[in-house]
């Protein structure tokens, strides 16, 4: 059987009856005497198919016959079928079956992905379900929990709840479904896709399978893809601790090949370790014994006290590094950053040498981060080693990335926001050390509060999934996936295949495992700052209160967007004291629109109102730096301070700063986020509403879209650890 290519209907069907999948009762014939013998065993109506193992879709060739009710009919349609075959059908038959019926239909299937191994498929089934395309992917094993996550979060999700007049879908029966897909999958290492389609959800909300095809493939050999075994954690950690402890939180740092030239890279990294305020010991080799930032270069690495420094930064040839390892080594030295390049992503050549450093560093029990990596930023031992800006503010959201650029993207956005960070490190070619190995450390270091990543290219999907299993277990985790791409595996003739990419793939493995996965940098960001500088929300009804109507109403459209949030119903009491607050022109709705009649106490009051309500779980704050944007323009008009402007000015921006005040301190009362969002915060960061938000330790978002975004990111992490309703 392995040398097929693509099992038979009937085949396919006997193979995954095997695991526990039941079909509608069946029967295959060779002529139209039979197909008429089965039918009337089988009760009418019944359905017939010409089937073979080359004839994948059958519908597309018109090989199907549906609604047959008496034998007149049975028999007229399987000799049409049977003239219809080619000669390139090879061996075909009739296939009988009890015609199943209902307007719902479902499509379950399993295509093996090259780096994850079985990943799960459900989608809308049936002629149209790559028209359609609405399928969701985990990796398998899955839990029922699983199946709800995929078929609460397909875009027809309705469909399959009650629906004109008919049952909603019997989920426990459909995860038996799924469940023996999964373990044909899981122990049949020879199956490369599985497609049952359709499934169809009959009007009493049973599904039934109908259809299914298997294709084969080459054997995947034990431990890879997901064949997952409880010593696979065992992995972690690769390195020993000790060494991501220098890395990380060395007691002192030399620059190997430090410079007097300010554009080289050994000139621009002893810099930034002495301009960071570094304060631990710092030496730096020179062949030329020069001072270089007032440092008195040394000429080799043996002009070292042993045991005094725990880092090395290697801004030298390629050539060298090998026995620099050694001499580290000879040191007492536990971890080097090597940022040379001309290794694995220059040629062969430069390949070997890379495999060459790799063994120098093991056999000198010395963690190797890089080689051709930018840096390594600690802000808990006020280290800046890298070759290029920014150092960001501290705080508690670490950063691994596979892409230097990325790090300096999530620096500077801390730098603006004023959310800090920990620890921020860039991979290199990670020859030794990848980001994976990253993740899961920083998810063990008590000075990182969110674990923050860039991803481009998987090299070990099974490695990768253990780490971010073991992390988001501890702590959130945010990841922005680059090189997405329709390129994964497929199975050439199933729908389940058709389907299948790389994105959809990963997307559905962070879905499944609680990962926030954002689609840009922003994004991932604003989510990482979330999780750093609020509260996790308990549950996910939203109240937006707005002092302009149009910020209200493009919040609301955002919030209406995300699949697990909802505008939260505003009971009568809160309504109620709503109205002795606000002007009889307000909105009487949620979002809470002030329609500008705010006076001095309005917005704490509301915020008040809205935070302390049990039927709101999270707050949205759009409208704060208004007064403090128009007191800016007052100071730098040319009447200011005269005509009393001074006094207005300072009114204004105290007002703002109150608003700000009053948001930290409710939610710190309450334990529910209040997330404050305006524009100013990009366009003018020194009004004094983003000003105070920032100096409280909060976010300030650049819109209300955004702030929802993060929210919902929040609260289905939230969900997912079981923290929320």
């Amino acid at each position: 059987m392995a040398t097929q290519p693509t099992l038979s209907e009937h085949e396919s069907k006997q193979v995954l009856s095997a695991f526990g999948v039941t079909f509608a009762p069946e029967a295959i014939v060779s002529d139209a005497r039979e197909a008429l013998v089965a039918a009337e065993q089988i009760g009418y109506p019944v359905v017939l198919k010409l089937v073979g193992e080359r004839l994948a879709h059958k519908s597309e060739r018109g090989l199907v016959r549906i609604g047959l009710n008496n034998g007149v009919a049975v028999e007229q349609a399987a000799n049409d079928l049977l003239r219809q075959r080619r000669d390139d059908d090879g061996n075909v038959a009739l296939l009988v079956a009890k015609q199943v019926t209902g307007s719902r239909e479902l499509l379950v299937g399993m295509v093996r992905d090259a780096l994850f191994g079985a990943v799960i498929v459900i989608g809308v089934g049936g002629v149209n379900a790559e028209a359609f395309g609405d399928v969701q992917m985990r990796v398998a094993p899955l839990t029922a929990d699983d199946l709800d996550d995929m078929l609460d979060s397909l875009a027809t999700r309705e469909l399959f709840g009650a629906f004109r007049g008919q049952q909603p879908l019997q989920r426990g029966a459909l995860w038996r479904i799924v469940d023996a897909v999964a373990q044909a999958a899981l122990q049949r290492s020879d199956i490369a896709s599985i497609d049952i389609n359709p499934v169809i959800v009959m009007a009493t909300g049973e599904p039934v399978a109908v259809d299914a095809l298997i294709e084969l493939g080459t054997d995947t050999p034990p431990g890879n893809g997901n064949n997952f075994t409880p010593d696979d954690v065992a992995e972690f950690p690769r390195h020993d601790d000790a060494g991501f402890e220098a890395l990380f939180n060395p007691r002192g740092v030399v620059v190997l090949g430090a410079s007097t030239h300010p554009g080289k890279f050994g000139f621009v990294s002893l810099h930034n370790l002495l301009a960071s305020g570094y304060r631990g010991r710092v030496a730096a080799t020179n062949l030329s014994g020069e001072v270089v930032l007032g440092v008195q270069t040394i000429g080799s690495l043996s002009e070292l006290a042993h045991g005094e420094y725990d880092m090395a930064f290697f801004c030298t040839p390629a050539s060298v590094n090998e026995r620099l390892l050694q001499e580290c080594a000879e040191r007492g030295i536990r971890a080097a950053f090597v940022t040379s390049a001309g290794y694995g992503e220059s040629d062969g050549a430069g390949q070997a040498a890379e495999t060459r450093l790799v063994a120098a560093a093991r056999d000198a029990n010395v963690l190797l981060a890089g080689p051709n990596g930018q840096g390594v930023v600690s802000t808990p031992s006020s280290l800046c080693a890298q070759i290029v800006a920014p150092y960001p503010p501290p705080g508690s959201i670490s950063i691994a990335s596979q892409s230097g650029n990325f790090v300096s993207s999530f620096m500077n956005l801390a730098r603006a926001s004023g959310v800090g960070v920990a620890r921020a490190v860039s991979a290199g070619n990670a020859a030794a050390v990848d980001v994976a190995d990253y993740i899961e450390w920083l998810s063990r270091d008590s000075a990182t509060a969110t674990v923050l990543s860039y991803i481009e290219g998987v090299t070990d999907g099974r490695r990768l999934r253990t780490a971010l299993e073991l992390a988001v277990a501890r702590k959130p985790v945010v990841l922005v996936k680059g090189g997405a791409s329709a390129a994964g595996a497929r199975a050439a003739s199933s729908h389940t295949g058709a389907m299948a990419s790389d994105d959809n793939v990963f997307g559905g493995l962070c879905r499944q495992l609680g990962i926030v996965r954002a689609l840009d940098v922003d994004e991932a960001f604003d989510s990482a700052a979330f999780f750093a500088t609020s509260s996790l929300p308990r549950g996910n009804r939203v109240a937006i209160l707005t002092t302009a109507g149009g910020w209200g109403v493009v919040t609301a459209d955002a919030l209406s967007r995300d699949a697990t949030l909802q505008l939260a119903e505003l009971p009568d009491d809160v309504m109620n004291q709503l109205d002795e607050l606000l002007v009889a022109r307000w909105s009487r709705n949620n979002p809470v629109d002030c329609a500008g009649g705010e006076t001095r106490d309005t917005i704490p009051a509301v915020l008040a109102v809205l935070a302390n309500s049990a039927g709101v779980d999270a707050v949205v704050y759009l409208g704060i730096g208004i007064q403090a944007n128009q007191a800016r323009l007052m100071r730098e008009g040319a009447f200011h301070p005269d005509h009393g402007l001074a006094r207005i000015v300072d009114y204004h921006e105290r007002q703002d700063e109150r608003f700000a005040t009053a948001a930290h301190d409710l939610a710190l009362a309450t334990g529910k986020p209040i997330l404050v969002a305006t524009e100013l915060a990009v366009a003018d960061p020194t009004n004094a509403g983003p000003r105070t938000v920032r100096a409280l330790g909060g976010m300030c978002y650049a819109s209300g879209p955004r702030a929802v975004r993060a929210l919902g990111h929040a609260y289905r992490y939230a969900h997912h650890r079981g923290l929320a309703q």
